[in-house]
């Protein structure tokens, strides 16, 4: 689909419309300067008195000359500069696309004109804000043309989040710790993380935990100086299981002697994702440091579908390594399904579910498949057969439909760009069985550090909530010749965003 968009002269315009128009063409061309034979010409008219803007546009059909308009005017609070009058103007420009692109295609969009990824975040604020739920829900559905069916989804999942964690908007002055090890025994087609085979580079994995271990030094010291606490911490990666029992071991004592205050931390979780790195002797060594919530992920109970996507263990190893590690003491099992793999429709996602049913996990996060722009799957796309708009909207309905009936509660939520259906992913739980870490990378309440290689870290201003982003590098050899430097360089983020004078 080629449309030309007039009347927009700024091209910080292109991008919004862009994501946008992705929600309903899979392939698309857009300009807001010249196109030649545009399938559509959409013209925009706007006009604003500080604080308000009423945009309108018209969209023509050039094949059919069939003409579609719309128009939206929102009351703003003053504009103090020209990035603010920028902002309302993207959004109101956004808001009448979506409106008549709605009725142009008869597609509604679940999520309005929203292509972020969280935004729970948007009820959290007004909230914050002691704006009253009613009013709220209201200003979602008339700002950003959300679904009745997503704001509730979106109320469940922000009340539970309360619950869970009653002082979450206290808990700026905290971090969370994510702990990335990038080694898994396979690449899973879909995948972007960064995640290395790990047969053949053991000098790789010695030379990686040597790193790690100084990172978790320096960043333990740092915050048993300065009196910071964490909140969670997360082994994630690649496959933390991936490495021996004996490093697993090093490890979980190292988090021991370095972190403050370790037996006080809300949560601790490692990612035990693929079931073929999961073994009696890595489970006891789990049950040595008092951790008990881990994922175990089968993402789909179907033989031909894991082989298509790269994972190399049988489904009877996933359900065999489960009752494995339920009977060695794990009591807070997390388990990922992914909607919408190769091949799968109603039928199989229908006997996935079933098949978890005979396991009942504390959690289960339900993915959509989303082609990631880097995974092997986007490469090479035309060799993956995945369901439609209408049936993946399907299988997600029967997922929220079975996960009620068990007895789950939606807690978190997120969305990813060429996510299919224009979905999201959702994490559900047993009440009281809900991922603290999730709720906090989701919300942006505070500070993630993150260690190891690839490993994203996420600073949050206490007293601003800006948010700064800052990552190691990806691949193991270039965080193994520069994690001195990378750690350093986070001690002085940190030393600037909690105040501590230079030199303490």
């Amino acid at each position: 689909m080629r449309i030309l968009f007039k009347g927009l002269e700024d091209e910080r315009f292109i991008r919004p419309l862009q994501l946008i128009t992705n929600l309903y063409y899979e392939e698309s061309e857009v300009s807001i300067t010249n196109l030649e034979n545009p399938d559509l010409i959409i013209d925009f008219q706007y006009k604003y008195n500080n604080p308000s803007i009423t945009t309108y546009a018209k969209l023509t059909d050039m094949k059919f000359s069939q003409e579609y308009e719309g128009s939206y005017h929102k009351e703003y609070p003053p504009f103090e500069n020209e990035k603010e009058l920028f902002k309302k103007m993207k959004h109101t420009v956004s808001h009448v696309y979506v409106m008549i692109m709605e009725d142009y295609t008869g597609i509604i969009q679940p999520w309005g004109m929203l292509t972020g990824v969280r935004p729970t975040k948007l009820l959290h604020k007004k909230i914050q804000e002691g704006i009253s739920s009613e009013l709220a829900h209201k200003q979602l559905k008339e700002e950003y043309l959300i679904t009745d069916e997503k704001i509730e989804l979106m109320k469940q999942i922000v009340d539970r989040q309360l619950t869970m964690v009653p002082d979450l908007y206290e808990l700026q002055n905290e971090v969370s710790i994510y702990i990335g090890i990038p080694f898994c025994p396979t690449k899973c087609a879909y995948c972007t993380f960064p995640a290395y085979a790990i047969n053949g580079r053991q000098g790789s994995v010695n030379s990686f935990l040597g790193g790690l271990h100084y990172e978790m030094r320096e960043i333990g010291r740092w915050l048993k100086e300065n009196d910071i606490k964490i909140t969670t911490v997360y082994y994630g990666g690649g496959t933390p299981t991936s490495i021996s029992a004996e490093e697993m071991d090093m490890l979980y004592e190292e988090m021991y002697q370095s972190f403050p205050d370790v037996k006080n931390i809300r949560e601790i979780t490692v990612e035990a994702g693929r079931p073929d790195t999961i073994t009696p002797e890595k489970l006891e060594v789990l049950k040595k440091w008092n951790i008990d919530r881990i994922s175990i992920n089968p993402q789909s109970y179907i033989q031909e579908t894991l082989k298509a996507i790269g994972r190399h263990h049988t489904v009877e190893e996933t359900i065999e390594k489960f009752h494995l590690a339920r009977n060695m003491g794990m009591n807070n099992i997390n388990m990922d399904l992914i909607i919408g793999l190769p091949g799968e429709g109603v039928e199989e996602f229908a006997y996935t579910l079933s098949e978890t049913e005979k396991l009942m996990p504390e959690s289960l996060t339900v993915h959509t498949l989303s082609f990631k722009r880097a995974s092997e799957m986007t490469r090479n796309k035309e060799k993956y057969k995945v369901a439609g708009r209408e049936e993946i909207t399907e299988m997600m309905d029967n997922a929220s439909s079975w996960t009620k009936e068990h007895g789950y509660v939606p807690y978190y939520l997120y969305r990813m760009k060429n996510i299919l259906g224009n979905l999201e992913n959702v994490g559900y739980s047993i009440p009281g069985q809900e991922s603290i870490y999730n709720i906090m990378i989701m919300e942006e309440m505070q500070t993630i550090i993150g260690l190891g290689c690839g490993a994203a870290s996420k600073f949050v201003d206490p007293v601003t909530g800006k948010i700064t982003q800052f990552a190691n590098p990806k691949d193991p050899k270039s965080y193994n010749d520069h994690f001195i430097e990378y750690t350093t360089k986070k001690i002085n983020i940190l030393n600037e965003l909690f105040g501590v004078p230079k030199g303490v």
